[in-house]
Formats: C-alpha cells, structure tokens, sequence
C-alpha cells in the first residue's frame, strides 16, 4: 500500500508552496521511504525478528541489491508502523526504528525506548572498480558520543575500546575484518559491505610529507641518509618515506643498494638476505596546521625506530615478508613543529610512515564507516539487553557459532614444519611417552614434492605411507590437522582441472608472479565465487587427503595471499573474476566463501563428524563455516604477544568465538633463531609466558619457526620451565568439564569463551579500556605477563565482585588495581566470587576416562551457578539434542548447592559419576586442590543439595 503524507506534513506543504516528494510505501516487514531531500532517495528499513532492523539507503531508485555475502537471515517480523509529525515509527518487541521524512535519517531505540544510535552524516560518490560503476559510501552515527566500542575482526595494534580509534578493514596476514561491532548501549551494528571499510576516519592516512608537511635544511621533505656498513652511501631530500610494496623498491637510490643472496626458506616471500650491514636515517621537521591528537601508523618490517624530539616513542621488528602496521599518536600544536627521525635496517625489507589530522571532537567520538566500493549502504541494527544478547543477535542474522569436536580443546603441538613422516610420529610418540597431555598434532606446508603445490599428492621419499602416519596417530589417540592452500600450480593435475572450468584467477598468471619455493613458480588461487569450483576443489581434497583419514583442515593464506607485498590496488586487481567481478567489491569475503564451501562439503561427506577448520582470515558469518580463525604469523617479540590480548577479544566480541595464536610467536629473530647464548633466558621467558596466555585461549596450540616448539624440545635444559608448560598443560585437561560447557555454550547460549571485562561489568567505566586482561568464560580473570623479567604486575580486579587469587585462595574486593605475584613459572589468574568450575581427572587426551571424578569447585562469596554440559564430542548430534546437561546452583545465604537433575541424554553417556565439592571462602585463603574432597558422593543423575561445612 503506498500513502502519501497526510496532516501535518501536508498542510506544511501547501502553506509553503513547496511541493514535498515523500512518500512511505509498506512492505513486507517494513517500510521504503522517499524523503524529501538528502543524499538518499530512497530509504528501506525492514525487520529481523524481535529486536533487530536492516537499513538500506541508495541514492537512486533501485533496491534490488546483489545477496549478501554475510547474512543468511530473512527478514521477518510484523512491526507496527506509525506515522506522526514527520517520523515514521517501527516497533518491535524489543527496538524501534524511526525515519525521518525531511531527510531519511533513521535512528534507533532500545527496548524501554532510550535513543541508542542516530544517523547523522551520510555520503555517496560515485567511484569505479574495473571500469565498472559503483559508490563509495559513507554513514557516521552517534556524533559526540562516549559509548564503547568493541568487535571489528581482529587487528593487532593495541586497540580495545574503538571509540577515538580508527581502524581499517582490509584483510591481511595478521588483520581479519568483519565489519560488526557492538556497543555499551547494548546495541549491535552489521555493515553489510565487502569492500574495504574505514572505522573512524573516512579519509586514507596520507604519507608524513603529504598532508602533514615535512622540511629539513630548509628544503621541503627529508633529509634521508642510506649507509652502507656504516658509511654513508647516498645523502638525498625526499617528499616521504615509502618503500611499502614490492612496486616501491625501484625508488632506492642505486649507489646504496645492498647486495643480497637467496634467503633460506622462511615460508614466505622474501627479497632475500643482505650481505653486509644497511642503514637508512630519516629526520625532519613537521609543523602541524592543527592542533589536537595527531594520528601516525608506521608500516614496516625488520628492524625500526621513531623518535619525536629525541624521545624514542616507537622500537619494533617484524619478519621482513610480512610487514605490518604499528600505530602510535602525538599531541601537536598548530605552528609549531615537532622533530622526527626514523631510523631503519632494511634487510631487503619494506617501510612506510602515514598520519592523519585530528578530527573534530565530535567526529572523532562518533560510530563512522565508510567503505571504498558499493551500490548502497546497508546495514543491520541489532538491539539487546546485553552485549552477549547482541552478539546472539548477529549470529541470528549470520549464523550460529558451530560446536568443534571436544578434542579441539585439547592442547595442538606444531611447527613449521615436520619434514618427515617420522619426524611427526616421533614428537606424538615422545608426548605419550612423557605422558604430556595433547590431543592434536598439525602438518604444515610443503608436504609435496616442491613442483607440485595443489596437487595434494605427498612426496614419497619422505611420507611413504600418509594414512599409516594418520592411523598409527590415531592409535596414540591422537588427531592430525593438515595444511591445505587455496594455491594451485597452474600446471599440476588439479591445476588444470579447475583452469579447464575457469575455476582459476588468471591475472596473477598473467603478472609473471613467481613464489618463493625454490627457483619460484608460476602460481595463482581457484575461485571459490565461481559455481561449482567449491565443490572440485574439495572433489580434490577427498579423493587425495580426507581418504587418508585427516580430522582437520588448516585452510592457510586465504586471504587470499596472492604474493606477499603487492600494493592493495594489485591485490585487488587479481581478485576480479567473472564470477565475482571487481575484486575491490569482494575484496574482505574471500575466507568466507572459501572456508562455507570447503564445511558444507565436509558436512556432507563426513556427516557423522564435526568438522574443524583452522583459518588464517574470516569475515562475517564466518562462525557458522565450523571455522577457529588465528591471528596470523606474528612475530616472537613481547610487543606482538601484548598485541594478542586485546586482538582475541576484540575478534571474540566480532562473534566468531574459536581463536587462537601461535604460542611464542610465529618468525624469530636471529637472536632466536640462533639461540645466541645472551638470548636464550629471554626467548624462553617469552615462550613460558606465552604458554600460559594460550592455556586459557579458547583453543591451546604451539607453533612456530626454528627452535622446535615441542615442550620437551623448547625447554631441555630448564627443568623449572619444562615442569610449568606441563603443569598448564595438565591444568588446562583439568578444567575441561569448564571448558568443554562454555564452548558448548558459544552453540546452544550464543556465548562468547574469551570476554572482553566490559561484557560482564559494564557499569564498571574502569574495564572499558582494559586490554591485557580478560574474562575465561563466565568465573576466570586471566592477566598475561607480557614483559621480560616481569615478576608481579598491576591488574585491576572489576567492581561489583569479590577475586579469589586461584593460586593461593586469597580474597580480594573488587573496584581496586592490586599489584599480582607473577613468578616466571604462574601467571595471575583469579577466579569471580559466585564461580562454579567443575574440574575432572588428569587425563592424557580428551576423552580419555568418560566416567572420571567432577570436584565442583565453588567459590563463595556471591549466589552463583553453572549448566555442566556433556555430549558425545564428536557427532553434529547434539543439533538434535543429543547432550545433557546438570544444572548447578550455588545459595549463599542458605550456605547450600544444589546439584540439580540431569537434563537431557546421548549416546554412550556415563549414568553414574563420583562427584566432590570443594567450597571456598573469602576469609580462608586456601590453594585449589584437584584432588576428590571429603564431600564426595555418586551422581546418579537425581538431584542432591550439599551444605557448606
């Protein structure tokens, strides 16, 4: 039915003389509205169930939007529209959206009707991706605001709270974009957009040189010195520093080039090794013409220095194939200028230095995204009581989190790589001789003979017999996670299986790229957008690897990374295909529709198997492709490992909550790699405290370059080191009953394992910029030790609870920041007043005694309660219902828990187990004891209460 605008509106109108173009036609599940003026000429806001809307603005006529990528939801639901004074109303049970007709802006209200999120800016300019029309589009919300901000996918620059931030999505060896974040208001925000988006300033940083104006000398741009062996080379003014991709080594001024050798396998590309020692210096003077916070990102690799005004501000390295951004700010005074020097070894590797203004106030504390390529903007609110209830809304919109196998918790050893059959067999062999617990061990690339990547045949001179490697792992009860790239030679078997079918990007072949793998080879990655090319792709897979009997599918490099250090314009470039088109336009979705593709393929042939995927990149939606996503090859420095914390969670709060990182760091440098004698208590502090961040992450796995990682290997020679990654080791195994429920629960309650502490104490303002601390499910406070020689550190303990120190049992209120003991063997860790952790035997594997003793810890202090969960840990059955449950509920006043009835059933589930409590108190410091108490009983399935002695 379409109205045109009545009362008020049109009496305004004809006193005017004006005649007004809105409209509001009803729709199915919404509303299009036409407004009077403004950059949209139509606005169409529809419902998704109870508390969610989808907005769709388009400066022209046309809604007829290609499907999303991200959202699998339909709309529904039957809002009541209204229309008074100028403002259409929709309501839902639980949000309401309002339109205005002067100008189509949509704003949106919670459940008891606060404002929570109000359009203000929005922009369309037409821009173009191969040849092809499109937009660049552009909406800013929440002007002035001082909400937090949180979720975006994962990007590693220290980054908790977004509010004041920017940050950009743009997929990449370290950085996952998926464009939905969630806010103190309690609100959700989707934006429906595969391009590259902008959170924050819509504008490009733009080079120290360009928009910030350099000098030195009184000459305009830098004074860039280049060294050879310490002696100076070439002196030379420069407009700004940029050696950032492949295309910008031809600017290196000749006379101080360096020579270089092949570089030794590092797994990725490499420009290779120099000979000899290089150095650049950069220095010059920048006059702001703005005062405030300027912004500055630093790309880079090996080593690099900054410093402003003689104070170094910024030291970091990175693995010369794999650079990335550092971030840093500095508060500037219009006209007067601040003195800045870089200082960098290059080691044939890559380097550029980028700022931005500051903002207006109210812009830079406001909601902005804007994206590069679109035909609209579009967009999903997603209202709340809380910020879980809001991620549970996006994964209705985008799907539910899928459960991993029970083993997947279990402990996953790696390393780049296991050469040989034996070589793997050897280490799982070693741990079970040792009785180290583990459950996983992985195989890396380069498995093949090197002239055949994507063939996915085995070289025989080195694994004669794969399935018998799978079988014998599986006898030492033991799962294999294998390595498999969306990378094709073009001219191996199934290289030209899928080119025969246009199932390959043709643009990277055309380009000439050779990899790195010895003399180099053509290569390019298939194109899982085309029809049908999923499915060959994984036709491959099974008739090659799933044959053999692997559980695990490590999906690396799918960003894709078509040659490491092409600029993005490049990237972009040999992503268009004629299924997809553009590749500006899809450039974020490539994981997603790689990854969806190769579960549902694995669903089908395995239906009586979960699958799991390891995944170096996601976007949105990419939870429900049974997918746990890593944060890349980081490097082994304690900056990058501080870097982890705030990056898990933030990706955790994007909704995706299967995550994890390589323990101790992925590239090393030499000093490492050499296990240079004044180095080695450093590299294995950085690994022990690493360990023990990873024992409570969401999945617990090693891996990384030379020195081997395996936990007999790292720590030969230090027993106190050997005796505490297995103590974490054996700990995490004893918490399983814990972990297995709160990653049951990310299925069947929509929860989130790694938590941000403002999910849970968000009246406290103190926990929003936490970002070296976090929330272990819904009982324990984990405070990584990220700095050398660090013995104690200061942790603040979340108001509106009482802490127990699980090392010892003391109590502590909340509200304060406490120094914590932090002996190099134990990392700080409390555990919430009110927690029930269930905890089991000490096992060698999961699964290991099915009937083993629970001891309920409970620690008192606050009324509390836990659902122990239970299933077969294997099948999709628990979709069915096929799990139980035992509800557990802690009374503090009445001093009693309730173990309640079983809930529920599986297949080959234990009737009968011997359950213990232990109970806690805060005015008795006493140290957890796994061991069954005196308060012990058979659990039978019937209720029982206990009283506190």
């Amino acid at each position: 039915m379409r109205n045109l605008l009545r009362g008020a509106a049109l009496a305004a109108m004809l006193m005017s003389g004006t005649a007004l173009a809105s409209e509001v036609e009803r729709v199915t599940h919404g509303v299009i509205v036409t407004p009077d003026q403004g950059a949209a000429k139509r606005v169409r806001v529809l419902a998704y169930g109870d508390a969610a809307f989808r907005v769709t603005a388009v400066p022209a006529s046309d809604l007829n939007l290609p499907k999303s990528l991200m959202v699998t939801a339909e709309a529904a639901g039957d809002p009541v529209v209204t229309e008074v004074r100028g403002l259409v109303t929709l309501k839902l049970p639980k949000a309401t959206a309002e339109i205005r007709l002067s100008d189509g802006r949509v704003q949106f209200r919670d459940a008891a009707g606060k404002l929570v999120l109000d359009e203000t800016r929005r922009r369309f300019t037409p821009t173009s991706a191969d040849g092809k029309p499109f937009l660049a589009t552009e909406q800013q919300f929440n002007r002035g605001t001082d909400e937090g901000f949180y979720g975006l996918g994962q990007h590693q620059n220290r980054q908790m709270n977004y509010n004041g931030e920017d940050v950009e999505l743009a997929q990449h060896n370290m950085d996952i974009a998926i464009p939905f974040l969630v806010s103190t208001r309690n609100y959700g925000l989707l934006w429906d957009n595969a391009s590259i988006t902008r959170f924050g300033n819509p504008l490009p940083y733009a080079h120290v040189g360009q928009g910030l104006k350099v000098s030195s000398g009184g000459k305009p741009g830098w004074k860039a010195e280049y060294f050879l062996d310490d002696k100076p080379a070439v002196t030379r003014q420069e407009p700004f520093i940029d050696y950032q991709f492949i295309r910008d080594q031809k600017n290196w001024p000749a006379a101080a080039k360096a020579q270089t050798v092949a570089s030794p396998e590092s797994g990725q590309n490499t420009a290779g090794v120099v000979v000899g020692k290089q150095n650049v210096v950069w220095s010059g003077s920048v006059t702001p013409e703005k005062t405030g916070m300027h912004k500055f990102r630093l790309y880079s690799s090996s080593y690099v220095k900054v410093f402003a005004d003689g104070k170094e501000i910024l030291s970091r390295w990175r693995q010369n194939w794999n650079p990335w951004f550092h971030n840093f700010e500095l508060e500037m005074t219009k006209g007067k200028p601040v003195d800045l020097r870089v200082e960098w070894e290059p080691n044939a590797g890559y380097l550029a230095f980028y700022h931005s203004d500051p903002l207006a106030e109210p812009d830079r504390h406001s909601l902005w995204l804007s994206s590069d390529v679109g035909r609209s903007i579009d967009y999903y609110f997603v209202g709340g009581r809380d910020m879980d209830e809001v991620i549970a809304g996006y994964r209705g919109l985008t799907g539910k989190a899928e459960m991993m196998p029970a083993s997947a918790y279990g402990f996953w050893q790696s390393r780049q790589r296991y050469d040989t059959q034996e070589q793997l067999l050897g280490v799982v062999r070693e741990y079970r001789k040792r009785q180290i617990p583990i459950d996983n061990v992985v195989l890396d690339w380069r498995y093949w003979v090197d002239d055949q990547w994507g063939s996915h045949d085995f070289d025989a001179t080195r694994f004669p017999d794969p399935k018998a490697m799978v079988d014998e792992a599986h006898a030492l009860n033991t799962q294999v996670m294998i390595s498999v790239w969306a990378k094709f030679y073009p001219h191996t078997e199934n290289g030209k299986a899928l080119d025969a079918r246009g199932f390959l990007y043709r643009r990277p072949l055309d380009a000439g790229q050779k990899d790195w793998v010895g003399p180099g080879y053509a290569n390019t990655f298939y194109d899982p957008y085309a029809p049908g090319a999923g499915d060959l792709y994984f036709k491959q897979i099974a008739e090659k690897l799933v044959s053999k009997g692997f559980d695990a599918w490590w999906l690396d490099s799918n960003e894709p990374d078509w040659h490491s250090n092409l600029s993005i314009e490049e990237r972009a470039y040999q992503m268009g295909s004629p299924a997809a088109g553009p590749g500006a336009a899809v450039f974020n979705s490539y994981p997603l529709v790689h990854v969806e593709g190769v579960a549902g393929n694995l669903r089908r042939a395995q239906p009586e198997r979960r699958p799991f995927i390891l995944s170096r990149s996601g976007f949105g939606g990419i939870q429900r492709a049974s997918a746990a996503l890593w944060s890349g090859d980081v490097t082994a420095r304690w900056d990058d490992f501080r870097d982890q914390i705030s990056a898990g969670v933030n990706l955790s709060m994007s909704g995706v909550p299967n995550w994890t990182h390589d323990i101790g760091g992925f590239a090393l440098e030499d000093r490492y790699t050499n296990q240079e004698p004044a180095h080695v208590a450093e590299w294995r502090e950085l690994n022990l405290r690493w360990f023990q961040f990873g024992a409570f992450s969401p999945l617990f796995r090693s891996h990384g370059e030379t020195p081997k990682r395996e936990i007999f290997e790292i720590a030969a020679g230090d027993p106190a080191m050997y005796d505490a990654m297995v103590w974490y080791d054996r700990l995490r195994y004893r918490l399983m009953p814990y972990i297995y429920t709160i990653a049951a629960d990310t299925w069947h309650k929509d929860g989130t394992m790694m938590r941000g502490l403002v999910m849970d104490f968000p009246a406290d303002r103190k926990t929003w910029n936490v970002d070296d601390a976090y929330m272990f499910g819904p009982a324990f406070l984990v405070a990584p030790v990220t700095e050398f020689h660090a013995r104690a550190r200061d942790l603040y303990l979340p108001a509106g609870a009482g802490w127990y120190d699980f090392a010892t049992g003391a109590f502590f209120k909340g509200g304060q920041t406490i120094e914590a003991a932090a002996p190099r063997e134990r990392m700080p860790l409390f555990v919430r007043a009110g927690s029930i952790v269930p905890t089991g035997a000490a096992l060698n594997f999961v699964g290991e005694q099915p009937d083993g003793p629970i001891v309920l810890h409970v620690f008192t202090g606050a009324d509390g309660s836990f659902s122990l969960y239970e299933d077969d840990g294997v099948s999709p059955a628990y979709k069915q219902g096929k799990f139980a449950r035992v509800p557990v509920k802690w009374d503090e006043a009445g001093a009693t828990l309730t173990i309640g009835a079983r809930e529920g059933g599986f297949d080959g589930m234990e009737k009968k187990r011997a359950v213990s409590v232990r109970f806690y108190l805060p005015g008795r410091a006493v140290a957890p004891d796994f061991a069954e108490s005196p308060q012990n009983f058979v659990y039978d399935g019937t209720a029982i209460t206990v009283r506190r002695p």
